[in-house]
């Protein structure tokens, strides 16, 4: 019988032992999904009758990546490929940022991995201009929206914002975000009306736009002691753990007026051991809150203690399966039936034998130095802010 609630602390100290191992297999994994003479990692990796193939190229999961990457060097794990040679390649040439949440994510990297490089980044980037220049950020789309707040917080953090003007533009950045957050205290997935799309669009967010703006919200708290941002965290962290499933699943959407979960499925593997974790730390760290119940619960939905009842983690092939799934034309009649407030079932699940680069960055960005893959809190602190 699958395991529906965090039993006890044991429970918690068990999982945490098993991060190493965890850890290891995203590190082992990353390799095959780097395209050596290119420097970038792929958009995904995919189970194919001739095996493992990769797809496509992207810079926004090679950042994303690296910033996993460079979390397990603190942690003091061997990064598998070269890191610096990642990031001079992807600053070498910024023609190819084409949206705000780019560039607020390659500042994130560069605050982190290459606070010296921040200068000459911010002036070439033109990020005076960030809020008007994309059309992400015209926009009002939330998660990209975060991902500038996320940057900016950072470069303060990594003491590189001397100026007010960057202060401003924080401050700016997260009252545009914060306009897209609900009375619940979920996010839509953009500003409710903005630019004529329907009020659906507005109000429903995306796992990724609530997740986000935790995190950055949390990192904008701590960077300019806005107890508003944090208020903003805090309140869309009770949200998303409020609704977390009883076998710690991370849903797929949500509804800003409500708070509901609407439209579960599919269940993303990245989710659980990603991107909830590496939000709720933030918060947890902003805010000295404690959130291990929700995260690890959720962490060892992977493992098998899931609706199939199987490990999405294959070490064989170091890969971690991209989510359990409905068949399609379910998932999305599942999600309007739960905004009519009719109940329903998503159907047969089945595993989406895929795999993204950046999955495997989150996870590291997340779980690096933490239970048995551990350097203490405030080595890691310390270099995350010098």
């Amino acid at each position: 019988m699958l395991a529906t609630t965090f039993e006890n602390s044991s429970s918690a100290v068990s999982t945490q032992q098993q991060l190493l191992p965890l850890v290891q297999l995203a590190l082992r994994g990353l390799p095959a999904m780097l395209y050596q003479d290119r420097q970038l990692f792929c958009y995904r990796l995919q189970q194919t009758a001739d095996g493992l193939v990769k797809e496509g190229v992207s810079p926004r999961y090679t950042i994303m990546t690296l910033l996993g990457l460079h979390r397990a060097q603190l942690a003091g794990l061997e990064s598998p490929v070269d890191c610096d040679g990642i990031f001079d390649g992807l600053t070498r040439n910024l023609d190819w940022i084409d949206n705000a949440g780019d560039l607020g994510l390659l500042l994130w990297v560069g605050a982190l991995q290459c606070p010296d490089r921040l200068g000459e980044v911010i002036a070439r980037a033109d990020l005076g201009h960030v809020l008007t220049r994309y059309p992400d950020v015209q926009g009002r789309y939330t998660m990209e929206l975060a991902w500038v707040l996320a940057g900016l917080s950072h470069v303060k953090l990594a003491g590189a914002a001397g100026s007010d003007q960057w202060a401003r533009l924080a401050e700016r950045t997260f009252g545009l975000l914060k306009e897209n957050q609900g009375n619940s205290g979920a996010f839509g997935h953009l500003a409710p009306g903005w630019a004529g799309v329907g009020p659906l669009r507005g109000h429903l967010g995306s796992f990724a736009d609530q997740v986000y703006p935790i995190y950055a919200c949390s990192k904008y708290a701590a960077a300019y002691g806005s107890e508003e941002a944090l208020r903003a965290a805090q309140a869309c962290a009770e949200v998303i753990c409020r609704e977390q499933g009883p076998l710690g699943q991370w849903w797929w959407h949500y509804e800003a007026r409500t708070g509901r979960a609407v439209g579960k499925y599919p269940v993303y593997s990245v989710h659980q051991d990603g991107m909830a974790p590496l939000a709720l730390f933030a918060l947890a760290e902003a805010s000295g809150a404690d959130f291990d119940e929700p995260i690890y619960r959720g962490l060892r939905w992977i493992w098998g203690e899931n609706e199939l009842g199987v490990n999405l983690c294959d070490d064989q092939d170091a890969v971690i399966w991209r989510c359990l799934r409905p068949a399609p034309c379910r998932k999305y009649s599942s999600q309007m039936l739960a905004l009519l407030h009719i109940p329903s079932s998503p159907g047969p699940l089945h595993v989406l034998y895929e795999s993204r680069p950046y999955h495997l960055g989150w996870l590291l960005y997340a779980f690096a130095g933490r239970g048995n893959a551990r350097v203490t809190n405030s080595a890691l602190q310390m270099a995350e802010h010098s």
